[in-house]
C-alpha cells in the first residue's frame, strides 16, 4: 500500500528532526536565539538615515531640526540595536554570564558605538569625497551617496567594523553580507581600511578579514585581496592571511593580490588582470605584459597572442 503524503511528510520531518538534534550548533536552546537578520538590516537602514540625513527618508532637514531628527532616530535605533546585541551575546556566552551581565555589556557596546558614530560619519564623508574626486562621471557628491554601490558597501563595512572590534558575534557579518547581497562587494568586517577609500563600479570586489588598506586607495571591479591558501581551515583563524595595501595605491579591475606577507608599497599601481603574491616596492607599476594584436588580411579575424616575460605574468 502506498504511503499517503501525510505519512511521507511526517517521516521526513522525523528524520530531519533527528539530524537537527545531532547537529547541536544549529539548534536554539532554551531562551537563546540568534540575532534577527531583518532587525539587523533595519538597523543598517536606520543608521544610514542619521549619517546622511535627508537622503534616504521623507524628512526635510531644511525644516526639521537636524539635532532633533538625528537624536530621535538614534533613540529608536538604540532600542532595537541593544536587543539584537543582547541576543548575540546571550547565544554565545550563555554558559559564562548571567542575563544581567549580558544586558550591561550590550549597553556598554551601544555606548561605545554611539560615541564613535560622529567619527564614522566623518570617515564616510571623506569616502564620499574620494568617490566624487575619483569619478568624472559623478555629477555631485549627492550622486555618490544615493547611487554608488561602492559607497554603500563601505558605509556598511564602517558600521560593522566597530562591532567587529568590540567582539560582537554574528551581527558584523550579517551586516556586511547584506551589503554583499545588495552590491556584489564582499568586505569582511575585520579588514582595516583607511581614509578616502573608493571602490569604482564594485561588482566582484573581495576584501578578506585580515586585509590592511591605507589612505587614498582606489579599487576597481573584480579586485580580490585574498589569502594564498585556506586549506588549514580554523588553524589559520586570527593569523594574518591577507595583503597589506599602502597609501595612494590604485588596483585596476580583476587584479588579484594574495597572502598575508604581501605588501603593495605606497603609491603603486596594479594593472588589471595582474596576479600578485609577492611584495611590491613603493611607487611601482605592476602589470601583465600586453598581448600582441594581429590582424589577418585573409578573413579580417582579430587574434590575440599573449606573451609572458621570463619572470611570470607580472612585472615591475
Amino acid at each position: 500500500m502506498e504511503k499517503s503524503m501525510r505519512d511521507i511528510i511526517l517521516q521526513a520531518a522525523g528524520e530531519m528532526s533527528k539530524s537537527c538534534q545531532s547537529m547541536d550548533f544549529i539548534v536554539s536552546k532554551g531562551e537563546r536565539r540568534l540575532p534577527d537578520k531583518g532587525s539587523v538590516i533595519r538597523i543598517v537602514k536606520g543608521l544610514r538615515r542619521t549619517i546622511f540625513p535627508g537622503f534616504f527618508g521623507d524628512e526635510n532637514i531644511t525644516i526639521l531640526s537636524p539635532d532633533f531628527f538625528i537624536g530621535d532616530y538614534l533613540t529608536h535605533v538604540y532600542g532595537e540595536l541593544k536587543a539584537q546585541i543582547s541576543s548575540a551575546l546571550y547565544y554565545r556566552d550563555y554558559d559564562d554570564k548571567t542575563m544581567d551581565q549580558i544586558r550591561r555589556e550590550a549597553d556598554y557596546i551601544c555606548a561605545v558605538f554611539f560615541q564613535k558614530l560622529p567619527w564614522i560619519q566623518q570617515m564616510l564623508m571623506k569616502d564620499v569625497q574620494a568617490g566624487f574626486d575619483g569619478d568624472p562621471a559623478a555629477k555631485g557628491r549627492e550622486d555618490v551617496i544615493v547611487s554608488y554601490p561602492g559607497l554603500f558597501a563601505i558605509y556598511v563595512y564602517r558600521i560593522a567594523h566597530v562591532f567587529y572590534e568590540l567582539d560582537v558575534p554574528f551581527i558584523p557579518r550579517i551586516m556586511t553580507e547584506y551589503a554583499h547581497s545588495r552590491t556584489g562587494i564582499d568586505i569582511n568586517p575585520g579588514a582595516v581600511i583607511g581614509e578616502y577609500f573608493f571602490i569604482d563600479h564594485g561588482t566582484g570586489v573581495v576584501i578578506g578579514e585580515t586585509t590592511e588598506i591605507g589612505d587614498y586607495v582606489k579599487l576597481y571591479q573584480g579586485v580580490t585581496l585574498g589569502a594564498l591558501s585556506t586549506r588549514k581551515g580554523q588553524d589559520l583563524s586570527g593569523k594574518k592571511r591577507h595583503p597589506t595595501i599602502g597609501h595612494h595605491v590604485t588596483i585596476y579591475s580583476n587584479a588579484t593580490v594574495l597572502g598575508g606577507e604581501t605588501v603593495i608599497g605606497e603609491g603603486s599601481i596594479v594593472a588589471g588582470g595582474a596576479f600578485v603574491t609577492k611584495s611590491v616596492p613603493p611607487y611601482s607599476r605592476v602589470s601583465v605584459k600586453n598581448p600582441e594584436l594581429r590582424i589577418k588580411d585573409s578573413d579580417t579575424r582579430i587574434e590575440l597572442q599573449t606573451t609572458e616575460n621570463k619572470e611570470g605574468l607580472w612585472e615591475i
